[in-house]
Formats: C-alpha cells, structure tokens, sequence
C-alpha cells in the first residue's frame, strides 16, 4: 500500500519543473513529472506519467502573470490530488550553492533560508530562483516540510589542494574557493555505477555532465576529487551561453576599457557568451549540429576541444584513467559529441565503438579498450526525492529521541 509522496522542485527563471514519487516501503517510484513555462506572460502547465504520456496539461491566457507563487500553488493542489491516494509529506528542492555551511541536505527553515540568500551573488541564474521556490511552498503550504539538497555538496570530498584558488588564504577563509556543481548529478553516476559495473566504480573515472550548464568531475572509487567548476557556475567547460574558463582579464578589459558595469559584465558572461557567442546562432547543440554555418561547426569543434582539455587535467588529479562516462542532455543523446571527445582521448587509451555509439548503447567501446567509455543517464530528481525522505526520517527520529528523553 502506498504511504506517501515527495515531490521534488526545481525552479527556473520562469519555469518551474517537478516530479513526484511515490513511497513504496523504501522504494520511490516515479509516479508523475512534468513542468509550468512561461510564468509571467503565457503559463503552460503539463503533467506525463512515467511512461511519458501526458495525464493533465492547462494553459492560461496570453498575459497571465501566474508567477512563482501562482505556479507553486497550482502545482502543491495539482499534486495532493494525483497521488493514488498518497500523503505528499515534503517537497525536496535542487539549491545550486549551499557556500560553506552545507555539506549535505538540510531542513529548510527561517534561518537555512536567510543563509541561502547570500549565496545569489555566486548563482544569479539559479538560486533566486531555488530560493523563490521555497518561499512560494512555504506560503501556499506552511506546514508541509521543505528540504534543500545542494549542487556543491558532493565536491565537499576535496582537498585543499583542489578547493585553493592562488589568493590570500583570508579570501579562502572567507569561502572564496572551488566549490564545484553539478553535484546531485555526479552523486546519482556514481550510485549507479556503483550498482551496475562496480569494477568501474571502484577506479578512476571521469564524468561528464554535458548540457545547457556542463561541466566534469574526477571520482576516485565514487568520491568526488577535482571539477572543472570553481566559486561560480561560469567556470570550467564552455556552456550554452556561459564561456567556461576565461582569463580574469578579459574581466577587466571589459570593465576598464569597454566601459561595462559590473552587472553588465554579469549578464553578458552568463547569458551572451559559450556556444551562443562563439557560433552568432544558438546555444543548442541539436540546432548547432543541422545547421550548415560554419561558425556552427566551428563552436561545436571547441566544445569538444575543451572537454578533452579538461580530461586531461582531470586525468591528471586522478593520476591516470580508467573510465569516461558521458551524462545529462548531450551527453545522454548526442553521438555526435560523444564521438568528437572519443576522438581527442586517444592518447589516454581510449577507444570507441561506433556502432554502440549511434545506438546510444550503454557501453561504447570495445572490449580491450584501456579506458572504457560509458553513456549514462542521470536522475538528480531521484536523488533529491532520497536525500528528502531520508532528512525527514531522520527529523523524525531525532525529535522521537528528544521526546524519549525529555
């Protein structure tokens, strides 16, 4: 008999995407996922059960300013009634940086939620936007429980070393330092590899999270040891409007010599810059790849480029390679890509099978191949929903404790 529900939120600019698991004794089971686009001029709300099919879908007129608070509130009445009669007890949400404090997931209160605010600075494209979410939960739904599972809480694993920028340590004291993101997604390969092949699990794998926002991650025997992200969600690999590593005086030349603000500056690093800026067309690489531009061509190129630039400097974090595991959007669905990067990782071993590359198979190379190339499909929604139900037992059992002893 199902007992209850957690829903799991990750909220955008103007979007806000869900899912909803049902608990099974331990098991979540994915029940219903879906999102609302368009909040502030044409809200577009759709609902697809596990399979895919679509099980409810409303749009508003031309105008309607739904927003994060209308949305939620849709959203939180939507759920309670389409969960095969199961409790929603909490609502597990992506927070991209949880700074110095959060190493792991956490309840979400007053004090967590003033907390997460200072950290907008260093993840203007998406936590206010976590954090508007859990404002809007908390006012249509007060009583029901909120937990935050951050991006950069896996990279908490690193060493000093690897967390330094070259600046004053009172700067690193601070919390000026290499955090890291992409985490839940690197958290959840690294579960799963471990289930499936865990002689890969067990050596020195890279991972590579290529989508909209991408980036890579050196696992020693499934612990987090290098990424290619540092204090911000700009750094590492070239991204769909985000340039990735980028000489710090370009910063100034744009600041000193072109006259920028720094909130130009900002806005022009994360959203005029990566696969956009380079190719003058797009920042999606499905529409990169039909296009005959060469500027298209040209961007895709230095994408691939980068991507094996930065295997190289994982691989030397982790002394050597063992596995290449490709994730998320294009890493999941792009051959294309994936044989780009295979090509430029020869020289550490690896090799590809190009028929299992076009069939998107699980596996990609040959056997004998020194490095083992793998294509596997990422579920960050999964992990919150498990970091969620475990936060709450664990609330539980600690205020029975509490109870007990007073």
């Amino acid at each position: 008999m199902v007992e209850s529900a957690i829903a799991v939120v990750n909220a955008g600019s103007s979007s806000v995407k869900f899912s909803l698991f049902l608990r099974r004794g331990d098991a979540l089971d994915l029940r219903l996922r879906g999102q609302l686009e368009s909040l502030f001029d044409a809200p577009h709300f759709v609902a697809r059960n596990a399979a895919g099919e679509t099980v409810a879908e409303r749009r508003w007129d031309e105008g309607t300013r739904l927003g994060h608070d209308g949305a939620l509130a849709h959203l939180v009445e939507f759920l309670r009634g389409h969960g095969d009669g199961a409790r929603l007890i909490g609502v597990g949400h992506r927070v991209v940086h949880g700074g110095l404090e959060y190493a792991e997931p956490v309840r979400i209160d007053s004090t967590v939620l003033a907390r997460l605010d200072k950290y907008v600075p260093l993840a203007p494209l998406h936590q206010p936007h976590n954090v508007a979410a859990i404002e809007a939960v908390a006012r249509v739904a007060p009583s029901l429980p909120q937990v935050a599972c951050f991006d950069t809480a896996f990279h908490r694993t690193h060493g000093r070393l690897a967390d330094h920028y070259a600046i004053p340590e009172r700067l690193y004291a601070e919390g000026v330092r290499r955090y890291g993101f992409h985490g839940l997604s690197y958290e959840y390969v690294a579960d799963r590899l471990g289930q499936i092949a865990p002689h890969v699990a067990r050596g020195r794998v890279i991972v590579a999270h290529l989508g909209s926002g991408a980036s890579m991650c050196a696992l020693d025997a499934g612990r987090s040891v290098e990424s290619t992200m540092g204090f911000t969600a700009l750094d590492g690999l070239p991204m769909g409007t985000r340039p990735g590593q980028l000489d710090p005086g370009v910063v100034l030349y744009l600041l000193n010599e072109k006259k920028m603000t720094g909130n130009e500056v900002a806005s022009f690093l994360y959203h005029q810059c990566g696969l956009k800026g380079l190719s003058g067309i797009s920042n999606d690489v499905r529409k990169l790849q039909d296009s005959a531009d060469p500027r298209a061509a040209f961007a895709l190129e230095f994408f691939a480029y980068r991507i094996a630039l930065q295997a190289g400097l994982l691989a030397a974090a982790l002394g050597g390679l063992d596995a290449f595991v490709f994730t998320a959007g294009i890493g999941e669905n792009s051959p294309a890509m994936r044989k780009a990067v295979a090509a430029r990782l020869t020289w550490l071993g690896a090799a590809l099978d190009p028929a299992a590359n076009a069939a998107n198979a699980a596996m990609i190379s040959p056997p004998g191949s020194a490095v083992s190339l793998h294509v596997m499909p990422t579920n960050e929604e999964l992990m919150i929903a498990r970091h969620t139900l475990a936060t709450l037992k664990q609330a539980r059992s600690e205020r029975r404790q509490r109870e007990l002893t007073n």
